[in-house]
């Protein structure tokens, strides 16, 4: 015996119930790729406006930070990369984690993996099944998006080494998920671990690049980068990727012969043997269910904003070394370097934010599908007490989220600086974005009244806002296209003034749709 048999079974198992998702995450990142190549042709026809682009964001420590190195950007090739490297790294790793944890560590703690192994199913076959497919879907997803370069202006040898570092970072995340998953007993604990995991390697990665030093290398994004398309060239990273997913792999496999079935190295605190008073209202029992994931996520956003805020000399030390670039930006109304910096990090609190809420919110969810909300509507709660209890938790917890990130980034950015009026700025212009989080959770709350089953639908919601929010002016869209966004409605502070009109309309159509949604609750079978 092995621990592999049953493996390939499983793996066309998997395939069988994702072959609706993982399409759509193929099609999705590839065509953004494939879409935002083609569109900058039409956005920079010149080589006159290719370097006027060059000139005034090479320097940039926010492009730096989301996209990596500059290289080439006084060309067109490179240009295109620059733009979709935050899409595809974003991409490509979520869709890995997801997978693996979707089909190993949740397989356990629904009991289905214990069925299976009742047959000829060895021990590791459902991590290897799992691996498997991401890995492969990763690698899919490599092919695609080189074939999508080749037909956006990427030289075809560029496109290809491309392709093959997003199809590395795939499979090296793929293999630390399912480290992760050996040591937690439920799906979201990993998950959670997962998506942290990814957020280190991105934060490290952006730090080395503004900095200039070697923090890159700790990171997996940093080793796909440093590839360096359209520069060096260089093929030799790929092999660290390769081997630090091997050994990952290898790890995962010696990890799972240690544990039994459906347990976890990291073994769960027990609970109370008697609730206390906070247990005794639902609004409690949320605060309870929701707590670990709040603390998780406030404290992995505040890390994220305490890193960023960090770089604030590096900013602004660009921002002296070169005068003509914040003349022509402030000249432009674009405002200074550091206001780029700032606003940038901003947006992606709101959407870290976001993501939190979201993932709170399908919470509600999973308490309908475990049994467990019939069991409570059996007494004195009332659909509209649990209803509104859950999302004032989520609600709270996403300011909590917000604040610590608009605090976190100010308190780093003002102990470097000595401009301690940032420490209270940021945390009040972070809010900004909070009417977007609620329209959001509206949406959700929509889908949980009238369509339970299509909680995805608010997932794909969130990356069309990140895709808006990211390529929408370079793709040159409509205005009213990127205002569909509620991202797109708020001010860009601190670049903008701050103005009323969006966030007031994104909180009415917030409302609207979460009191439809409500309505769809009350009345419809609890399944």
């Amino acid at each position: 015996m092995t621990g592999l048999e049953g493996t390939v079974g499983l793996a066309r198992l998997v395939l069988r119930r994702d072959r609706v998702r993982l399409p759509l995450w193929l099609v999705g990142v590839a065509g953004v790729t494939y879409g935002s190549g083609s569109a900058m042709a039409a956005t920079f026809p010149t080589q006159a406006s290719i370097d006027a682009y060059a000139a005034s964001v090479a320097s940039s420590p926010a492009v730096v930070a989301m996209s990596g190195p500059p290289i080439a950007l006084d060309t067109l090739p490179g240009i295109v990369l620059n733009k979709i490297e935050l899409v595809t790294v974003v991409g490509v790793c979520l869709m890995a984690a997801l997978t693996v944890v979707r089909h190993s560590r949740a397989e356990e703690e629904a009991g289905r993996t214990e069925l299976l192994r009742a047959g000829v199913v060895g021990r590791h076959a459902g991590g290897c099944a799992a691996l498997l497919v991401a890995s492969g879907a990763s690698v899919l997803l490599g092919v695609l998006v080189a074939l999508g370069l080749s037909g956006a202006s990427v030289p075809g040898r560029s496109a290809l080494l491309y392709g093959a570092g997003t199809a590395g970072l795939g499979v090296v995340t793929a293999a630390a998920t399912l480290c992760l998953a050996q040591l937690f007993v439920h799906a979201r604990a990993a998950t959670g671990a997962a998506l942290a995991l990814v957020g280190l390697a991105f934060v490290l990665r952006a730090a080395g690049d503004v900095r200039g030093d070697g923090l890159v290398w700790l990171s997996p994004v940093g080793w796909s980068q440093a590839t360096h398309v359209l520069g060096a060239e260089r093929w030799w990273p790929l092999g660290i990727c390769v081997g630090a997913a091997i050994a990952l792999a290898w790890l995962a496999f010696r990890l799972s012969g240690f544990r039994d079935v459906g347990a976890g190295l990291v073994a769960p605190r027990p609970g109370d043997a008697v609730g206390g008073r906070l247990m005794s209202s639902a609004f409690g029992l949320a605060v309870r269910q929701q707590r670990g994931t709040v603390v998780a996520w406030a404290v992995g956003v505040l890390a994220l904003a305490l890193a960023e805020g960090s770089l604030a000399d590096v900013v602004r030390s660009m921002a002296h070394d070169n005068p003509a670039l914040e003349k022509y930006l402030n000249a432009t109304g674009q405002g200074s370097l550091v206001d780029a910096y700032l606003s940038t990090i901003l947006l992606v609190l709101g959407l870290l934010a976001t993501a939190f809420a979201l993932s709170a919110t399908a919470r509600l969810r999973s308490e309908e599908t475990s049994g467990r909300l019939e069991a409570l509507l059996a007494t004195g709660l009332t659909r509209s007490r649990w209803l509104g209890s859950g999302l004032a938790v989520v609600g709270l917890g996403a300011m909590l989220v917000l604040l610590l990130g608009g605090l976190g980034l100010g308190l780093s950015f003002a102990a470097t600086t000595g401009d301690w009026s940032t420490a209270l700025r940021l945390p009040v212009q972070v809010l900004v974005y909070g009417p977007a989080v609620a329209a959001l959770v509206a949406l959700a709350v929509l889908m949980l009244g009238w369509r339970p089953d299509a909680g995805g639908v608010t997932w794909a919601a969130l990356g069309l806002c990140f895709v808006l929010g990211w390529l929408g002016s370079l793709l040159g869209l409509p205005a009213w296209v990127l205002k569909v966004s509620p991202f797109g409605a708020a001010p860009l502070l601190p670049l903008q003034a701050f103005t009323w009109t969006g966030p007031v309309l994104t909180v009415m159509v917030a409302v609207l749709l979460g009191g439809v949604g409500w309505l769809g609750l009350l009345h419809r079978d609890i399944r």
